[in-house]
């Protein structure tokens, strides 16, 4: 299996964690020419735009490390794009969460960062 196949596999389990979770799956491998977003889904109240990251050993350190600020910047500019084009009202509640997979141990990391904008 290559790497894209694995990815594919473990955000086929990160959606299926976060559907037993009571999460609404929106979108997956939203894309735009920014970048793309993993997942995007409902969470209650919030529009949720999630990362997922796949370590399989810690030997270049977590999968949550891995999100780092250039990332985070790329997928708000991307959550905003989204926004725009679903006509998502401005007082809509949005987060932005890690799904951490190191290994077979999946850590849900709510509010994982704050919106980067320009």
């Amino acid at each position: 299996m290559n790497k894209r196949q694995k990815g594919a596999q473990k955000e086929r389990q990160v959606c299926a964690y976060l559907l037993s979770e009571g999460v609404e799956i929106l979108e997956r491998n939203f894309r735009s020419k920014q970048g793309e977003i993993d997942v995007i889904g409902r969470d209650g109240d919030y529009l949720v735009f999630f990362e997922v990251k796949y370590r399989s050993s810690r030997n270049k350190g977590s999968a949550a490390e891995a999100v780092g600020y250039a990332k985070q910047e790329r997928i708000c500019r991307v959550a905003d794009y989204y926004r725009v084009r679903q006509g998502c009202l401005e007082d809509t509640p949005i987060r932005f969460d890690v799904v951490a997979l190191d290994g077979e141990k999946l850590t849900w990391i709510r509010n994982a960062f704050c919106y980067v904008g320009r």
